[in-house]
């Protein structure tokens, strides 16, 4: 990444999560007549290249539940108006909204809203809702619960308009090939997708609870199975780079996470790259793109539903088998006391996938994965994520150092 560039972002991330976010926000409440109280940090949310966006819990006066806003240094392109201010400050040019107006995903405030998920729906009865995940700016995904949904519950992905074709796609590509993913209910052009839920429980809970050698065994070569299974469809979607081949630009979102390992984290990114570019990464195959234990349920130790496909496209199979083994990995530093037969998991299963493909492409591109997971210990409510953040970076120099 350029130095100017890799600067400037350093600059707004010190700039929307320290005391000056504080002139940010009020200005930005002052031109809708609302006065600044207490504000705290929430959320940060780099993406290097690509800018820096924060949310805020925000107190604007009252007894009533604080507010959540949100600032980024990244593109918008609704223009400024009701609802979405435009700032300038130190350089940098700031948008800033109250959530759910997201100027990016025009759908978000219907998802977020019972009445109005209803509405989109077509239901009487308003469910209740939940926001699960938001990225602000790019996607967000909420639950809704309510005797009026198929099966009672369902899940409303929001993404911007432009985005939802290929979601749909790629949704209706893997349940038309039996390949167990949650079937499209609804979808208006606005970027609102509603799906059914799917069956089983998070892998990650059957990784809390233990696995036994033989057990690890099977469960993997079930994921392997699923696997094979995605469709040769998928080769014609668009290619997207893997994590591990943007090294360098998540080196630079952990770099400024964690400054005084700059020197370790960008020599790690120089490895990873170097290893990428002498081992063998296979044949182009369909792949999931993000597949990790959050993002497979499990019932009786198989595969019932694979989430988040939204990175369905052509490329390795190391990358895949790669990002499950580095998220595995980096559980015992983000819950240790939640995670404990961890390692043993994960030894079985790397075991495993050295037999699949080539040994050194696995642990440099899980080298890679893990260095994109850096920068997320930072999170809110995490008192200690800087020995979280510091065990990832150790976990991906443990991968690298494999590689050789």
């Amino acid at each position: 990444m350029d130095k100017a560039v890799s600067q400037a972002e350093r600059d707004d991330v010190a700039l929307l999560t320290g005391p000056g976010a504080g002139e940010v926000l009020g200005a930005a409440l002052s031109a809708e007549g609302a006065t600044l109280g207490p504000w705290r940090v929430h959320t940060v949310h780099h993406r290097p290249g690509a800018g820096v966006t924060v949310g805020y819990t925000v107190r604007t006066g009252g007894d009533g539940p604080d507010d959540y806003l949100c600032a980024t240094t990244g593109r918008v392109t609704t223009p400024a108006g009701e609802g979405l201010v435009r700032l300038e400050s130190g350089g940098s040019v700031v948008h800033v909204w109250r959530h759910p107006a997201d100027p990016e995903l025009p759908a978000l405030a219907a998802a977020c809203s019972p009445a109005g998920l209803a509405q989109r729906l077509g239901t009487d009865r308003q469910p209740t809702v939940e926001l699960l995940a938001y990225r602000p700016l790019r996607r967000a995904v909420v639950r809704a619960r309510g005797a009026g949904l198929t099966d009672g519950e369902v899940y409303a992905k929001v993404v911007r308009p432009r985005a939802l074709g290929q979601l749909a796609t790629r949704h209706r590509m893997l349940t038309a090939a039996g390949v167990p993913a949650p079937e499209v209910l609804h979808e208006d052009a606005d970027g609102l997708l509603v799906i059914r839920a799917g069956r089983g429980t998070s892998l990650a809970s059957a990784l809390a609870r233990g696995m036994e050698p033989a057990r690890a065994r099977a469960v993997l070569e079930d994921v392997v199975g699923v696997l094979d299974r995605l469709p040769g469809a998928a080769l014609e979607l668009p290619l997207r780079p893997a994590w591990a081949e943007r090294a360098g630009h998540y080196a630079h979102a952990a770099s400024v996470v964690l400054p005084e390992h700059r020197a370790r984290i960008e020599s790690l990114a120089d490895g990873v790259a170097a290893a990428l570019a002498s081992t063998d990464a296979g044949p182009v195959v369909p792949t999931h793109g993000d597949l990790y234990e959050a993002n497979l349920l499990m019932t009786d130790g198989s595969v019932s539903t694979l989430l988040d496909v939204d990175s369905l496209g052509p490329g390795h199979r190391v990358d895949d088998l790669a990002c499950l083994l580095a998220h595995v990995s980096v559980l015992p530093h983000l819950a240790p006391r939640t995670y404990p037969g961890v390692p043993a998991v994960l030894r079985t299963w790397t075991e495993q996938c050295e037999r699949l493909v080539d040994p050194g492409a696995l642990r440099a591109r899980a080298a890679g994965v893990v260095l994109s997971l850096v920068a997320g210990a930072r999170r809110a409510g995490a008192v200690d994520w800087r020995t979280d953040a510091e065990g990832r970076l150790a976990e991906a120099e443990g991968w690298l150092a494999g590689a050789g």
